[in-house]
């Protein structure tokens, strides 16, 4: 080792937090409380327990659970043994599951009593621990069998652990896309990308030993963005939340005196609207990161009146989660209101561990002109961006064509700088922050022996920003309902990726016989501002 380097890792964030920190909270999940001295005596028990399951260095460890204690110990215990995370989203179906235990290899799933339910475990998988909720979910049926998680941990941690790498370009997780273009894929992250990631949030968001975060973004979303790392290496505190209640938040948020959240919009519309919401500013700041559709001015208003900050994000699963930020000047603040929405409604720039290796390029990679109208793809390099797609190099090949990686996203470049993304290349459906593959939708509605031909767009929705709507034409003499299409999609595809409404009729084409979507996009949303996400 060489006394001018050391190898960047997360793990060292909680060494350092066991030590700086050991008497303060760490994590509050209802009636359980931990120090940071316990978080740590805990995650190396965990540790121990899968070096002596047979986790050796390399090894994935798959978690399929809700935001739980259990899963926020596996952001550090499963790389200490040497593992890499492969964090699974609660919301895919038992096949989507499936799928992604064989692909990644996984050969332990730490997996939450609730969601055991009509799972089929590959045998890949050699062994099952379940997590139990006692508190928030008592009495959910085992439907797999295994050591419950408390009794799995080692009952002394091993003495040999040690909270550093040998090479900081070691995977430390692979996090599943949502399979917008056919299979998900394995997005491969390092040790390095996630400390600098996490860098990146505590300035971003500002966070310190006084910050109180409230998890309502998921654990499984790019690893909640880093949150997990990132408040360790302040000691700020975790509130951990089974689902998102708006009650609960509200309770949370005056109780323990939150001072951070993560979400979709979709979660501060269902939030801000609800009737336990406060009626008058909290007595704390609350600072607010959102991803997907820029807030609306109304949005932005209603949560002004409580003293909230909201700052806008954009990233993807390539790209640890947040790349960019909206970033905020002060002299920005004497503009109009409207001036301030439209400013707030970019995607802004890189973060500063990021330096400016992002572009808007066009299909020859020039950067398009800094006018605000010419319109090309984002693209970006740098530390963090992914190492690559698990076991498909053709994927990475092709996603990392001329040095950069390829979003799919489409943007205009301002006059200062400030990226703003205008469309999507693939036909990509983002409800409630999660994505939808038209494709998948349209393939699932196909298989239904009444439909002739299908055509799947998003369309707008107060809720959840935008849903799936499909345009079907019947095949001759038949008449499928819309109840009926809608439940034949719900045997085959997560709920949450089911078209919502279903119109019957000819498609409108091109000489070519080709669909012509754009006509059907216009139609639904003429008369509203289509948000990008």
């Amino acid at each position: 080792m060489e006394a001018f380097r050391t190898e960047l890792t997360p793990l060292a964030f909680l060494e350092r937090a066991e030590r700086v920190h050991a008497a303060r909270p760490a994590l509050i999940y209802g009636g359980r409380r931990f120090t940071y001295a316990e978080l740590g005596l805990r995650v190396r028990r965990l540790a121990t327990a899968l070096r002596r399951a047979g986790i050796r260095p390399g090894d994935r460890v798959a978690a399929l659970a809700p935001n739980v204690p259990a899963l926020f110990e596996a952001h550090f215990a499963v790389p200490l043994a040497g593992g890499v995370l492969v964090a699974v989203n609660t919301r895919l179906n038992a096949a989507e599951v499936r799928y992604i235990l064989e692909h990644s290899g996984a050969r332990l799933l730490l997996i939450d009593a609730e969601l055991t339910r009509g799972l089929d475990v590959p045998p890949t998988v050699e062994q099952v621990v379940v997590v139990d909720d006692p508190e928030f979910a008592p009495g959910a049926p085992r439907a797999l069998s295994g050591p419950e998680y408390e009794a799995f941990l080692a009952p002394a941690p091993d003495s040999g652990l040690r909270f550093a790498v040998g090479d900081e370009n070691a995977l430390l997780a692979i996090n599943y896309t949502s399979g917008t273009t056919g299979r998900p894929k394995g997005v491969m992250t390092t040790h390095r990308g996630a400390y600098l990631n996490g860098l990146g949030e505590i300035i971003v968001q500002r966070l310190d030993a006084a910050s109180v975060y409230l998890w309502t973004l998921p654990l499984f979303h790019c690893n909640g963005w880093g949150f997990p790392w990132a408040l360790t290496a302040m000691g700020s505190r975790s509130v951990l939340l089974r689902r998102v209640d708006p009650p609960l938040v509200w309770r949370l948020v005056r109780e323990e005196r939150v001072t951070h959240f993560n979400g979709a919009p979709t979660v501060l519309i269902l939030l801000a609207n609800d009737p336990t919401a406060p009626r008058e500013p909290l007595p704390q700041r609350l600072r607010i990161a959102t991803g997907g559709a820029p807030p609306s001015p109304t949005l932005l208003a209603q949560w002004a009146r409580l003293g909230a900050e909201i700052t806008h994000i954009y990233g993807l699963t390539e790209t640890y989660g947040p790349h960019t930020w909206c970033e905020w000047l002060p002299e920005w603040d004497a503009l109009s209101d409207d001036a301030r929405a439209r400013l707030r409604a970019r995607q802004g720039v890189p973060f500063p561990t990021l330096g400016l290796e992002l572009r808007v390029v066009d299909e020859t990679l020039r950067d398009v002109p800094a006018d605000g109208t010419t319109m090309g793809e984002v693209v970006m390099r740098g530390n963090n961006v992914m190492r690559g797609y698990f076991a498909e190099p053709e994927a990475t090949a092709e996603a990392f064509r001329g040095g950069w990686f390829h979003s799919g996203d489409v943007a205009v470049v301002h006059p200062d700088g400030w990226i703003e993304l205008r469309d999507r290349k693939k036909d990509i459906i983002i409800s409630g922050g999660e994505n939808i593959s038209t494709i998948e939708v349209e393939q699932a509605l196909a298989r239904h022996p009444d439909v002739l031909e299908v055509a799947v767009i998003a369309v707008p929705d107060e809720r959840w920003g935008e849903v799936p709507k499909a345009f079907v034409v019947p095949k001759e003499g038949r008449q499928p309902t819309e109840a009926e299409l809608i439940a034949h999609c719900r045997t085959l595809l997560a709920h949450f990726k089911c078209p919502r409404r279903i119109a019957f009729g000819p498609l409108p084409k091109t000489s070519t016989g080709k669909v012509q979507k754009h006509v059907l996009r216009e139609r639904e949303w003429r008369g509203q501002e289509k948000r990008i996400h």
